[in-house]
């Protein structure tokens, strides 16, 4: 396709803002410097008490790309759907009010797109924090070539949630593809219970590894700031595995170790928390873990994990001593030590 034709096809960002006064700045200014220049930005003011909704509207004054719409509080969920109602561009892309993006961002995910005949591009990404950004190269290296994915796979490594990670944004789709599928409000972790419902009509689906993105990491964030609430992302694997039953029965096991590698790390976060409060949730992931035992004892491909779920059947709250070994046999060189992350100081 030319550049006259593609530079003719719109892209919609969605910008979620809730005080956020900190960062927006930097957020909107990484989309008005984009190469690529046919956009429809959505700023979608959630009840903000800062100063984010003036900013919203000076900056709509400065640029009719711009489009602002203020709402009482919703919540995420409740502002990325409301800021769905508007988009009129062919491609989509939700991007974090504390998150930014490099200028070729855009033009880059656009241009595989049309080559491909994509359904949605993914992009590689950095953990952003204040002194240092990370990059995760496990899997792939920045200068890997361009991975394409059919729907069996790609709904695998959704599941596995490694190379493919459950977040919304990071992603530019077809609008169409996501126009009808809202996510779920009033919940922490909305991406989980959203992004299988989306990903069960992708076709063409390609994965590329430079890092185009920063994913801002802050003490503040919903994530960062540990609540009951975080619960939430079970209870959106739990809701993922009756999808996963119906729709692919041989990923299965795969969301079934996953389900209970995110049950555990929240049962032991929830052990250094006041036990009053917390004790009826960690006896609720017990029962969990407890009823489908056999299930996710046949899932498990690792035996650490299996010494785990076995630990966990007898005393629950020694089922990190496998976990404590591995770790120290790893810091004396008997087993092979993780590979660290890529770290850049700036």
């Amino acid at each position: 396709m030319n550049d006259s034709k593609k530079n003719k096809i719109k892209v919609s960002v969605i910008i979620p803002v809730y005080n956020v006064e900190k960062y927006l700045v930097r957020c909107i200014e990484s989309i008005l410097s984009q190469k690529y220049k046919n956009l429809e930005i959505i700023l979608v003011d959630d009840g903000s008490s800062d100063k984010c909704g003036d900013i919203c509207d000076n900056y709509s004054k400065k640029d009719n790309r711009i489009k602002v719409y203020h709402k009482t509080n919703g919540g995420l969920s409740d502002a990325r759907n409301y800021g769905m109602k508007y988009i009129t561009g062919e491609y989509t892309l939700f991007l974090d009010s504390d998150d930014w993006i490099l200028d070729e961002c855009i033009e880059t995910l656009l241009k595989v797109a049309l080559e491909n005949k994509n359904d949605v591009v993914q992009c590689g990404f950095y953990y952003s924090y204040e002194k240092y950004l990370i990059y995760d190269n496990r899997y792939y290296k920045e200068a890997d070539k361009n991975i394409n994915l059919k729907n069996s796979e790609l709904m695998k490594e959704l599941v596995i949630n490694e190379r493919i990670k459950n977040f919304a944004w990071g992603k530019l789709y077809k609008t169409n593809l996501i126009k009808n599928v809202p996510f779920k409000k009033g919940v922490l972790f909305e991406d989980v219970f959203w992004a299988h419902e989306v990903m069960r009509n992708v076709k063409k689906y390609t994965i590329l590894h430079k890092p185009l993105w920063h994913y801002t990491q802050r003490e503040d964030s919903i994530v960062g700031t540990y609540s009951i609430r975080n619960l939430d992302i079970i209870k959106g694997l739990n809701e993922r595995y009756v999808f996963i039953q119906k729709n692919y029965p041989e990923l299965k096991n795969e969301l079934l170790k996953l389900i209970f590698k995110t049950s555990i790390l929240h049962y032991n976060i929830l052990k250094k928390l006041d036990k009053e409060k917390v004790s009826i949730y960690m006896k609720n992931i017990e029962n969990e873990i407890l009823h489908s035992y056999k299930e996710i004892y046949f899932s498990l491909n690792d035996n650490w994990l299996k010494a785990q779920l076995i630990i966990f059947k007898v005393y629950p709250k020694l089922n990190m001593l496998p976990l404590i070994l591995n770790k120290i046999l790893k810091k004396i060189g008997i087993l092979k030590k993780d590979p660290y992350l890529k770290r850049i100081d700036l």
